[in-house]
């Protein structure tokens, strides 16, 4: 047996509103689901980004507690043809790209941030090798 993907990964944010507006309308990603001060979720492909308020998420009673606290990473994957424009989307939102990292088999990357100081990164396809 073996693992297909990673289905959903998650981030704990201190603002919706704030999330809302920069991986929705900044980002692009389209929300799926939502519950006022408590998360919303984004699609992302054929993964999910969940975003929590972290303390209201230690009071669920139907499943385990999801809560975490401090900054993680995501990389989003892109087309190749499309970083360049990526890079450019971030620019013009006045989103600092922290690091550009050129990567074996000319993948490229770059790093930046999110509003609660999540380190994100957009990639390139073939990074890992044949993950094509």
């Amino acid at each position: 047996m073996k693992f297909r993907q990673i289905k959903e990964t998650c981030l704990y944010v201190q603002d919706l509103t704030r999330t809302t507006q920069f991986y929705n309308q900044v980002l692009g990603l389209p929300i799926i689901a939502e519950a006022a001060g408590r998360h919303v979720f984004f699609r992302t492909g054929s993964s999910v980004l969940l975003c929590f308020i972290a303390e209201v998420t230690k009071e669920i009673n139907d499943l385990p507690p999801h809560f975490g606290y401090g900054q993680l990473h995501v990389a989003f994957e892109c087309e190749p043809e499309e970083y360049l424009s990526w890079k450019e989307k971030l620019q013009q939102a006045a989103i600092a790209i922290e690091h550009e990292q050129e990567w074996p088999h000319n993948r490229k990357s770059c790093y930046f941030r999110d509003p609660d100081q999540h380190l994100l990164e957009i990639v390139m396809p073939g990074m890992w090798g044949n993950d094509q």
